[in-house]
């Protein structure tokens, strides 16, 4: 006879075991760790866990899990990878009253790191109330939501993990949505959860932890921020921005703040026209970087120098910068590797290059890197697809290949429509300059009606 528990035993989630393949539960869990990073999520997803949803004991991910299990495999539902949907094991239907379900949908303090899940106080209903608005609303309601709207009175005003995370998630957010969208339309609204979360630096803290979590969110939502600006083409903006997030390093003591500060101060300074600070922010940044122990940021920051060198027109130094980064960019990702370079992959080493080939003057070099950084790029960055593109544009047409470019440049104006980038408009904009004198190709001529409508509806 069955016993009258058979039905709660956990049924094994065969279709995910076959999803892991041949990779060990280890090295499964690193693989979803490093999708979330790509999406900007944040999972503390380990071997144990893996071995939960195969086991069917997780019946469901919560959603910041389903995001990266869609993201890394594409095409499939919960249903697909072996999960129950969310309505059977969490709704009211899925089990009487004070009964335990046969198994469970993650619950969201699970995808956080322990130190989070053991302090956090939330309740089920107010996480879901503020996994929505990270989804689904712009970042002025996430400050409203994530930070709490109006501050309290100064001396009433503490902050524990709750809030130190709400401005971690507000830094993904904004990062998440500037990949997909470009910076334009974000500038604006995500100054209020910048405002909200350097308010919570005069909060009272009970433990010295959150109080260094909230500086870093703190800072890292500067740099953010900071970044929308530069990337709007508001410089003076930027500027005020990377210095306030350098001075929160400084004050914290936060080598990897300063790393990235001074590594977006480098980016700034290069496309303000101010070369030679460009050279020595980066090499600040380098600084700093060295006793962090992650070969892919000092690649990037390698990078960074050699698009200052390029635009002091000093081939030698630049192409010395460029082979240092390639040799630290081959030494491969670690788990030192800082969250905010999920976007720093092999594209973006090909499209870094291809600036400074192309402000060396070497256009058919820059437009070879240029077309391969549009070939890698994860369809998921949006923006830089449209960057890399424009880039392409640019080059191809100084280089006198006035039809080429004109198709890269059509190519750039489509994805105009889901992307707001003033940096990559003024980039088309150049490329139609240049490509005028070439209006009687036809192909160019319908490049150039279309840019000049599209500058008329911005």
């Amino acid at each position: 006879m069955a016993s009258p528990h058979a039905s709660s035993s956990p049924r094994p989630n065969t279709a995910f075991r076959e999803l892991r393949g041949q990779r060990s539960p280890g090295e499964f869990a690193a693989a979803v760790r490093r999708a979330a990073r790509e999406i900007g999520e944040h999972v503390s997803c380990d071997a144990r866990y893996v071995g939960r949803v195969e086991s069917g004991e997780i019946r469901c991910p919560n959603y910041a899990y389903e995001r990266v299990f869609r993201h890394m495999f594409p095409g499939r539902d919960l249903a697909d990878m072996g999960f129950a949907p969310r309505e059977a094991v969490r709704g009211r239907g899925a089990r009487k009253k004070g009964s335990a379900p046969p198994g469970h949908s993650e619950s969201p303090a699970e995808s956080r790191t322990p130190r989070a899940a053991d302090s956090s106080t939330e309740s089920s209903k107010e996480s879901d109330v503020r996994r929505r608005a990270f989804m689904t609303s712009g970042t002025a309601a996430v400050a409203a939501v994530s930070l709490g709207g109006a501050p309290p009175a100064r001396a009433q005003r503490r902050a524990g993990e709750s809030e130190a995370l709400a401005v971690e998630q507000a830094v993904r957010r904004i990062r998440l949505l500037d990949d997909r969208h470009g910076a334009d339309g974000l500038y604006r609204r995500a100054n209020r959860p910048l405002k909200a979360a350097y308010e919570l630096l005069d909060a009272k803290t009970r433990r010295q932890s959150v109080a260094d979590r909230l500086h870093a969110g703190a800072g890292e939502l500067a740099i953010s921020v900071g970044w929308l600006a530069h990337d709007s083409g508001r410089f003076a903006d930027a500027r005020s921005h990377y210095a306030e997030a350098l001075a929160t390093a400084r004050v914290a003591g936060d080598p990897a703040l300063e790393a990235h500060a001074f590594c977006n101060t480098a980016f700034l300074a290069r496309d303000a026209g101010r070369p030679r600070e460009a050279v020595r922010a980066a090499q600040a940044a380098q600084r700093a970087g060295r006793q962090l122990g992650s070969a892919r940021l000092m690649s990037l920051l390698a990078l960074r120098e050699a698009g200052g060198w390029a635009r002091l027109e000093d081939r030698p130094a630049c192409e010395e910068a460029l082979l240092r980064a390639r040799a630290l960019f081959e030494r491969g990702r670690s788990d030192a590797d800082p969250e905010w370079m999920t976007f720093f992959g092999e594209a973006e080493l090909e499209g870094l290059e291809a600036q400074c080939w192309s402000a060396l003057g070497d256009w058919r070099r820059a437009a070879d890197h240029a077309e391969r950084a549009v070939a890698l790029q994860d369809r998921h960055f949006t923006r830089n697809i449209a960057l890399y593109t424009a880039q392409l544009a640019s080059d191809l047409a100084r280089d006198g290949a006035a039809e080429e470019a004109a198709a890269a440049g059509g190519r750039a104006l489509e994805l105009l429509d889901q992307v707001q980038s003033a940096r990559i408009r003024t980039m088309l904009t150049a490329t139609a300059r240049v490509l005028r004198r070439y209006a009687a190709n036809p192909a160019v001529a319908e490049f150039l009606t279309r840019h000049a409508a599209a500058a008329q509806t911005v």
